[in-house]
This record gives structure tokens, sequence and C-alpha cells, in this order.
């Protein structure tokens, strides 16, 4: 499990992350997926996240960023929403250069309930607010990785894609929100965004709420996906969701007795030690 251990990436809120965990994270070599919301940047400065990224990087332990994504809607019809979104986005890559994260995941939000009818504006609004990260995600040679939640099918997170660079933008597949969310099938999801594929979210559930189960848990098709990821020789960063320490170890023997990460990314992570 150690060499596991290695490969992966592990999401935590920032606070838990400071408060609580980077001790553990630091001894047992875990790289972290640090979350950001609202809450973290009313309580913590500058200062409180150089010193988490100094320990970290000390440790010689790579980073990704999950930014935050409750209320936030960066194709809002609405251009103060919109605004507001971009502000809020910005907090997490004014941190870009403290942590230097290899991604940064984003959720483009976009509900076909929500935005019926306007499909088209909520793309072009979408387009713009990305495109207004792309110069510092170049600078610090991280990328923005997309992430599916409520979309039942790939494609306006196709169209999305196709409009911004590949080499600045990538698709992060959320396992569990497509099991979920999605009512097309995974080789559909595979077929459409595959080419832009740069991260991995997984985690399980049973198709009926967002549980957040380890991988193998519920009824993802977690060893036809990473089948997948072997054919098209893909190699993307892996993020396991687990919502509690007892998860995060779970799914980690889960993943060693599954066997998948022999053809599997390179490296992953697992987001979420709380809600």
């Amino acid at each position: 499990m150690h060499e596991i251990r290695k490969r992966v990436q592990v999401h935590i809120p920032f606070r838990l992350l400071k408060e609580r965990h980077l001790d553990m994270f630091i001894e047992e070599g875990l790289n972290p997926e640090i979350g950001f919301n609202h809450e973290t940047f009313g309580l913590y400065g500058i200062s409180d996240f150089r010193r988490v990224a100094d320990a970290l990087l000390k440790a010689g332990l790579t980073v990704t960023f999950h930014a935050p994504f409750l209320d936030l809607r960066p194709g809002a019809l609405d251009p103060k929403i919109r605004q507001v979104t971009r502000d809020r986005l910005q907090q997490v890559f004014d941190l870009v250069p403290l942590f230097h994260p290899r991604t940064v995941v984003c959720h483009p939000s976009f509900d076909k309930r929500y935005y019926m009818t306007a499909e088209k504006l909520w793309l072009e609004n979408s387009i713009d607010t990305w495109r207004h990260f792309l110069d510092p995600a170049e600078k610090f040679d991280t990328r923005i990785a997309l992430e599916n939640v409520y979309e039942n099918d790939p494609s306006t997170l196709v169209a999305l894609l196709e409009a911004l660079p590949s080499e600045r933008v990538c698709f992060c597949f959320d396992t569990g929100h497509f099991n979920v969310f999605a009512d097309t099938p995974l080789d559909s999801w595979m077929e459409g965004l595959a080419g832009r594929l740069g991260q991995v979210h997984l985690h399980d559930n049973r198709g009926d709420i967002d549980a957040h189960l380890p991988p193998g848990d519920g009824n993802f098709p977690v060893r036809v996906f990473f089948a997948h990821l072997a054919r098209r020789n893909l190699e993307p960063i892996l993020t396991i969701e687990a919502h509690s320490e007892k998860d995060l170890w779970q799914a980690l023997k889960n993943i060693e007795s599954m066997a998948i990460l022999k053809a599997a990314p390179r490296s992953a992570g697992i987001e979420r030690m709380s809600p």
C-alpha cells in the first residue's frame, strides 16, 4: 500500500489539513488535493497558506487544488453573478505561486434544468470566465481541470473544452457524479472526452445519491473504466474522494486489491474528508 500512497493525491479541505492532518500527510507521504471554500478565505490569511505550502513542498509532496464551487456560476447569465464567481476563483489562483499545484479543479456548473433554452449563452459566458484564468495558469505551469457534476451527457463539456486550449484546460472526470447524474453510457463520455482527460476523481455510490463510497463499494464499473484508460494509454492524475479517514484507508485497500493501478495513472488524489 505504501507504493499506492506515493501515487495518490489526497483531497482534504484546507482547514482540516492545517488544523488537524498536516503532520499525518507528511509522515504518511500523502499528496494532498487541497479543497477551498468561502470559509477558507474568511478564516485564513496569506501567512497561514504560506506555512502549509512551505511544509508540503519541503516534504517533497505534490499538490492539486479544488476550487470553491457552492453557489458559484461561471456561466451565469447575470454579469454580476459571474463577477462574484470570478472574484472567488481568483482567490484560489492567487495561491498558485505558493503551492505550485499540478491542477486547479473547477466546476463549470452546467445544469440542463437550470439553463434550459439558454445553453448557448451559458457556453459563451463560461468560455469568457475560464479564459480569464489562462494567463496565470500558463505563468505558473498549472492546468485548469473542469469537472462534471450534474451534466447528464458530455456534450456541453465537449463544447466548452473545444473552445479552450488543451495545454492549459483539461477534463476532470468524476466517477461518482457520473454514476448518479449521467444518463448516457460511459462509452459515450470516453469517446467524447478521453482526449482531454487530465484528472479523475474516483469514488463510488449505488446510483442513487452522491455517497462518496470507496471505489468498489458501490456499482460504478471501476475495472471497466480503468480498462478504457489502459486501451487509450491515458495517465490522468487520479483523485479518490473520501469523506472520512476510515474511507480513505479503505479506498487505498480497495485499489490495492483490485490492482487497477497496474495500468492506471501515475498520480492520484483523495478528496474531502468532510462534506
